[in-house]
């Protein structure tokens, strides 16, 4: 999955603040990604992020 920084990503499960987009702060064996409903940030590993995601947003037009 091509996956990059700035990227938003939406996920199939909604953080207990109620949003589906995450933020793409860094990449690599690891992801930190940060809600866009209440700004908290999260490490996740690369397997998991990736089978999460529903759909990824770059620039605003989704991939």
């Amino acid at each position: 999955m091509d996956i990059k920084i700035d990227d938003v990503v939406h996920l199939k499960k909604q953080h207990p603040c109620g949003s589906h987009e995450w933020e793409v702060l860094r990449t690599g064996i690891d992801f930190r990604i940060k809600c866009l409903g209440c700004g908290h940030q999260v490490m996740i590993p690369r397997k998991k992020l990736e089978k999460n995601i529903k759909k990824i947003k770059r620039n605003g037009a989704d991939l």
